[in-house]
């Protein structure tokens, strides 16, 4: 692969370098200065192979889907010809309709942006709600969304013989019948109504909780008021551990203390965010998706 490279950012830099490693592929970092008024200057290798692949996870977006434009212009110029976005989280899915007049459909809009920018883009397990594929929000080719499932399945498999798999919401039934399907392990999905975005109500379905340990299972962690919640009743069903399991530990302000703070023993997710909780990696899954662009 001699004429392809792996640019990653400093904020991501630990999950990029595994991915090339992973790939076979060389790595470089993008230079990122912020000014005092958190304008960006960005500053790529002088000398770019015709394929360049950009790595960045887009959690907290907006500075970074800025120094993105700026890089994938900028490798053009430099005389890429074939500019591929691995953005394991990605930003601006759920937004996929004008709830009020005049809303931004951001879903459509930053999609169309990233199909401006990038020849093919690959994350894992977007949070898509009406629509069946990522082509449909970004309208590429080669739009390739991928599932942690298998990876996430393999490291609860080594922490357990058996476990109840909880999703806490319908949307999250996708995730947990997935990797319940990879484990063996049964599972059970609640009932949730949101009333905000730190106010939450949770129903548990009617099974007996006491007998095994129980992983909460969700895509993502923001608030960590959803996965919290389910705790708290999980403990008041008398269940004897609780763990919860993530793809996309977003955690913003005190989410983590809270997941804690409610009786979850560990927190678990994959790296598709560089985070402390990050034990699940995803390198060798998306170097399968690279080489099969090639």
């Amino acid at each position: 692969m001699t004429k392809m490279i792996l640019l990653g950012f400093p904020d991501y830099a630990a999950p990029a370098q595994r991915l090339a490693s992973a790939f076979g592929t060389a790595y470089a970092e993008v230079g990122v200065h912020r000014f005092p008024d958190g304008e960006s200057l960005v500053r790529l290798p002088a000398g770019l192979p015709e394929r360049v692949i950009f790595c960045r996870s887009l959690d907290r977006p907006n500075d970074k889907l800025i120094e993105l434009l700026l890089s994938a212009r900028t490798a053009r110029e430099l005389g890429a010809r074939r500019i591929i976005l691995v953005a394991p989280y990605l930003c601006y899915m759920r937004q996929d309709v004008a709830n009020h007049p005049g809303e931004a459909v951001s879903q459509r809009i930053v999609g169309g942006l990233l199909a401006e920018l990038f020849d093919d883009v690959i994350t894992v397990d977007p949070h898509l709600h009406r629509i069946d594929s990522l082509h449909q929000a970004i309208p590429l080719d080669n739009a390739i969304a991928l599932t942690a499932a298998e990876e996430i399945a393999a490291f609860l498999q080594d922490k357990f013989d058996r476990a109840l798999l909880l999703g806490p919401d319908s949307e999250s039934e996708q995730w947990v019948a997935g990797i319940a399907q990879r484990t063996g392990f049964d599972y059970a999905v609640a009932e949730k109504q949101r009333y905000g975005d730190r106010q939450v109500a949770i129903a548990l379905p009617d099974i007996d909780y006491t007998s095994r340990a129980v992983v909460i299972v969700d895509d993502m962690a923001s608030t960590g008021r959803t996965i919290a919640q389910a705790a708290r009743l999980l403990q008041t069903a008398a269940a004897p551990e609780i763990y919860a399991v993530v793809t996309h530990p977003l955690f913003c302000s005190d989410a983590q203390q809270q997941i804690i703070a409610a009786g979850v023993r560990s927190i678990w997710s994959t790296d598709s965010i560089d985070h402390a909780t990050s034990v699940v990696h995803l390198d060798a899954l998306i170097a399968d998706a690279l080489r099969s662009l090639f």
